[in-house]
């Protein structure tokens, strides 16, 4: 759990670190708020294609091996974020810094999936997304330090996120899904983890119950195709449709908030400072997770989180203080980082072993890919139409979400992986 929250601790900064540094970049390489779409778009046409070739890698490789390696790639590239000295530059290493970033995160969740119990597997996942949620108002308070120190303060914001690196001193810790040997015809090797893990179990907590006689599952080997067969499609659609708005809602809110803030007026260290403190609400949120996650049925829960970061979205559109945009961003944080975890744990739920990755990937990534045309529609929206126009837009796409899963998600609660 620690190190599986270490890894998201960077991701989920790194996510955000654009949007930290975008303030300063607009002032120093004098861009406008399109271009700072256009950069941001970058990482999410990375993200596409991590995603999906994430999946299909992980599936292929393993649960293990694939997360190291994609948490290897996002942080090569986030430090080389830091040597970009142009506009194409800085396009192309937020664009490979996506595709890790997407990587890691569908082969993590996955891998959560599998390693966990039914009964706690969302609690766990909301546990590792409240210890790595922290990774945001940390990065946000980062950059507020760094960022006015120097004329490059800027890119030590990149190079902080690069430190997900380290996990590699400590991957020894990881054990390989067992599930996945399994569903490989490996059973000598599933077999090895799983004595592993018990004989750690029995002398931390004692005896374990006995097992019942189980026949051994012959290997299944899925194909790609297999998401869009019919015994797949409907529930391939649900998460694609699921994916592409909560995407561009949440980074609508979470990556242009600061840059926001900034064209309305107010100071770029006061705009960091205020998202910081907003950003606070993102582990607290995550902790509702928690205690809620295995309580009730997922779909319901995801159905609800979507229909309150709506609400509070429209109402922060139309503050203009200082106190409640704070009151507002923190509670627009909190719900977005309920919504995340409970979202994460559904989304492998709703696949079997031989394409649970592959599944999760083609729907982040079909979000990712969506969202390449979100912050040019954020900055088409705010240029012509002004700031109140951007949140009615989120609020929006955070309306479909709740619609789409209450009318077409399948229930997971308690029920045993395929």
């Amino acid at each position: 759990m620690w190190l599986l929250a270490y890894v998201f601790f960077f991701e989920l900064g790194d996510l955000n670190n654009f949007g930290f540094a975008a303030p300063e970049l607009r002032v120093q390489w004098k861009l406008s708020i399109g271009t700072v779409g256009l950069v941001t778009s970058a990482a999410f046409i990375g993200m596409f294609v991590g995603a999906v070739a994430g999946g299909w890698f992980s599936d292929k490789v393993g649960r293990k091996k694939a997360l190291l390696l994609t948490t290897v790639w996002y942080s090569t590239f986030s430090l080389l974020n830091a040597f970009a000295w142009n506009v194409p530059g800085l396009f192309v290493t937020r664009c490979l810094t996506g595709v890790g970033l997407a990587a890691m995160t569908v082969a993590a969740i996955t891998y959560i999936s599998e390693m966990f119990p039914a009964s706690k597997r969302g609690t766990y996942q909301a546990w590792i997304m409240t210890i790595g949620l922290l990774g945001i108002p940390a990065s946000a308070f980062v950059a507020g330090e760094i960022t006015p120190m120097a004329a490059y303060g800027w890119r030590l914001v990149f190079i902080w996120g690069a430190l997900g690196i380290l996990i590699l001193l400590f991957s020894h810790k990881l054990e390989e899904s067992p599930r996945w040997y399994e569903n490989q015809g490996q059973l000598a090797k599933a077999d090895a983890v799983l004595d592993r893990i018990e004989a750690h179990t029995k002398a931390s907590s004692g005896s374990l119950p006995a097992l019942l006689a189980e026949p051994v599952s012959p290997p299944r080997h899925g194909k790609f195709t297999d998401l869009f067969a019919p015994a797949s499609l409907r529930r391939t659609s649900m998460l694609i449709g699921v994916y592409i708005f909560q995407t561009i809602g949440l980074f609508g809110f979470m990556a242009w908030v600061p840059t926001l803030l900034a064209a309305r007026g107010f100071p770029v260290v006061k705009s960091l400072l205020w998202v910081s403190i907003m950003y606070v609400g993102a582990p607290i949120g995550a902790l509702i997770a928690v205690l809620v996650s295995d309580k009730w049925e997922r779909k319901y829960l995801i159905t609800i989180a979507a229909v309150v970061i709506a609400w509070f979205g429209i109402m922060y559109g139309l503050s203009s203080k200082m106190v409640p945009i704070i009151i507002l961003g923190f509670c627009v944080s909190m719900f977005i980082q309920s919504f995340a975890p409970l979202l994460y744990a559904y989304t492998p739920e709703c696949f079997p072993t031989q394409i649970r990755s592959s599944g999760s990937g083609i729907a982040y990534g079909a979000g990712r890919l969506a969202n390449v045309f979100g912050p040019l529609i954020i900055a088409f929206l705010f240029t012509h139409y002004g700031y109140k126009s951007v949140f009615i837009y989120i609020a929006a796409t955070w309306l479909l979400v709740a619609a789409i899963v209450s009318l077409f998600g399948p229930k997971t609660k308690g029920q045993a992986l395929t």
